[in-house]
């Protein structure tokens, strides 16, 4: 096996090992929700690990139709991959030994990653960071959630606006080596209802970036088009013909948007 750490495989090497790789599982990742799985894939000697998430074990919910999450979570890595941000890792659908499902290339963090988003000592939140909400802990003490004024979050709070992602929590951003920031699990993400839950909500109300405007611009072009197209595959048209609506109204008011009145603003847990 090598060596060389996964971040740096490019983009289409990594696709073309997803796709064509031979995969030995290696054990489940028991916090997750859904049948998550850690494998090992290998295509020509090169072997790197990936996450393999099969239909058969999504949990069903009240508000997404049963079997459509592993497509979503496809579906958000070819928009990632549309903005040029490479904010999610390459994901494809394709069938493993449980059946068709979600693989995702796995991102190895570094012992000393840094941390953007958590609870912080309510004394403590560093300058420049945004306080999200409130908490004590058993002993009373106050804590903030809070993440950084950082330009990676921000495209990444873009994202998820287009999305519609319902799950954003600290924990679903990882640390790649070289400074790169992830985002996975996007299996609760485009549904037609507004139900945008995140932990990056520091800019509600703020000017987005004029970079982000300019790739929502060429993103809206795209959703119109081949990108719209290929998200069908996944996603019904109704879907995609929302995330169309959001991007332009986006685009319209060239501002983050506010957390709904009808939906909780943030994920539970938020970590």
């Amino acid at each position: 096996m090598t060596t060389e750490p996964a971040s740096v495989l490019a983009e289409e090497d990594a696709l073309e090992l997803l796709t064509r790789g031979e995969m030995e599982l290696e054990g489940r990742l028991v916090g997750a929700s859904n049948t998550t799985l850690r494998a090992e894939i290998t295509l020509d000697g090169l072997t790197r690990r990936c996450v393999y998430k099969p239909v058969r074990g999504e949990r069903p919910l009240w508000d997404f139709p049963d079997g459509t999450l592993a497509g979503r979570e496809v579906s958000a890595f070819l928009v990632s991959q549309a903005t040029g941000w490479g904010l999610v890792p390459p994901t494809i659908l394709r069938d493993g030994p449980l059946g068709p499902g979600a693989c995702q290339l796995w991102i190895d963090e570094p012992d000393d990653a840094e941390t953007l988003i958590g609870f912080i000592p309510a004394y403590d939140v560093p300058a420049g960071w945004f306080a999200i909400a409130s908490a004590r802990d058993e002993d009373g003490d106050a804590y903030a959630l809070a993440h950084a004024d950082d330009p990676r979050l921000s495209r990444l709070a873009v994202l998820d606006a287009v999305i519609n992602n319902a799950d954003r929590k600290a924990g679903h951003v990882l640390y790649a080596p070289g400074g790169r920031i992830h985002a996975v699990d996007h299996g609760v993400c485009f549904h037609v209802e507004n139900k945008l839950r995140t932990v990056l909500w520091g800019w509600t109300g703020k000017a987005i970036p004029a970079d982000s405007v300019e790739t929502l611009s060429v993103l809206a072009e795209r959703l119109e088009g081949d990108l719209g197209a290929e998200l069908e595959q996944h996603l019904t048209v109704t879907e995609v013909q929302h995330a169309q609506l959001r991007v332009r109204r986006l685009l319209r008011a060239a501002r983050f948007p506010e957390p709904s009145r009808d939906w909780p603003a943030v994920p539970w847990p938020p970590v």
